[in-house]
């Protein structure tokens, strides 16, 4: 099975009338930020595949019908009909997680079940803007899956298949700048949860020796800079 990323740039290869021909064969496309949302319209209406997606600190004209930060209880009803007005057809997974329609099989008991998703939106806060957090602000937002999370594991003997994220971890692909700096939590989270694969974005890939994908604890951690296949 193959599942698309894409982040940080409009890629000439994915925003083509021929892309239906290149990727036409993938499964799912993750988008790991820094998007803007007609380029994921795009994606969703050529492709024609689940799309999943999560915000990055730029790219942000359409955040607000997505964050709690910007809602009231006066405005959420309307918040809510704008998201799906809005959606572009793709799902939004900052700080959610979902059971798929995707079906795979299990590597372990050989079983067919669900792909599992789950997403974190932003950056680390490094001048107070939108979509960005500090270290404890990110940590008490991923432990608010651990619900969902644990519900996956009992029903389908897994936590997670893919995090979707647009930051990476600290001291895996970040910079030392502090736009680009990973967060620290992100390495607990890999550890205790275990994902086949952690996608994100944010940091662009100009240097070919710079690494893209890697393993730590476990997890492939990929980064989607412009494009990049995954398989399952």
């Amino acid at each position: 099975m193959k599942i698309l990323c894409v982040s940080d740039e409009i890629d000439p290869f994915i925003y083509n009338p021929a892309v239906k021909q290149l990727f036409g064969d993938v499964a799912a496309v993750l988008c790991a930020g820094d998007l803007p949302m007609d380029y994921i319209d795009f994606i969703v209406s050529t492709l024609n595949k689940p799309t999943y997606f999560v915000f990055g600190n730029h790219n942000l004209s359409e955040y607000k019908y997505y964050s709690k930060e910007f809602s009231s209880p006066l405005s959420m009803q309307n918040s809510i009909k704008a998201q799906e007005s809005r959606s572009h057809g793709a799902v939004h997974l900052g700080f959610k997680s979902a059971v798929t329609e995707i079906t795979i099989q299990d590597p372990d008991t050989k079983k067919s079940r669900p792909l599992l998703i789950a997403g974190a939106d932003g950056s680390i806060d490094y001048n107070h803007g939108q979509c960005q957090f500090s270290e404890s602000q990110m940590r008490w937002k991923l432990r608010a899956l651990a619900p969902s999370l644990l519900m996956n594991k009992i029903r389908y003997g897994k936590y997670l298949d893919i995090f979707l994220t647009h930051a990476s971890p600290r001291k895996i692909h970040d910079k030392e700048d502090p736009c680009h700096r990973g967060f620290e939590c992100f390495h607990n989270f890999l550890k205790k949860y275990a994902p086949t694969y952690m996608v994100h974005g944010h940091i662009h890939l100009y240097n070919q020796n710079e690494e893209r994908v890697g393993l730590y604890y476990g997890t492939t951690v990929v980064n989607a800079f412009s494009h990049h296949v995954i398989e399952l």
